[in-house]
């Protein structure tokens, strides 16, 4: 079995960390949805999730801990799907993403 740097190591814990706190989020999401969860395509949810784990990339740590996710609204949600999809699309570069994510996301603190 080859080797792994501690490089390697460093950005599977960074990547899994990231899945880890993009998941809990959506769960939090899912649940204040309630049965309008159901409204979500399995696209908007890639692009909700990829949304996301860009925010937390570049949100600290703190603040991220900090935002309420239940207290997203519907439309706050679509916003950051729409956010997701034209990054996705190659319509709006990633730290336009992040910006415009970052705002609605920090509003919940």
């Amino acid at each position: 079995m080859p080797e792994v740097s501690k490089t390697e190591i460093g950005r599977r814990f960074f990547k899994l960390q990231k899945e880890k706190n993009v998941e809990k989020a959506i769960e939090r999401i899912r649940k204040n949805m309630g049965s309008d969860w159901a409204l979500y395509t399995p696209d908007d949810y890639e692009a909700m999730k990829y949304v996301l784990g860009e925010a937390w990339v570049y949100i600290d740590r703190e603040k991220w801990d900090k935002i309420s996710f239940t207290r997203i609204s519907r439309t706050d949600l679509r916003e950051l799907i729409h956010i997701g999809r034209q990054v996705l699309d190659n319509i709006i570069n990633e730290q336009s993403a992040v910006e415009q994510s970052s705002a609605i996301l920090l509003q919940f603190i």
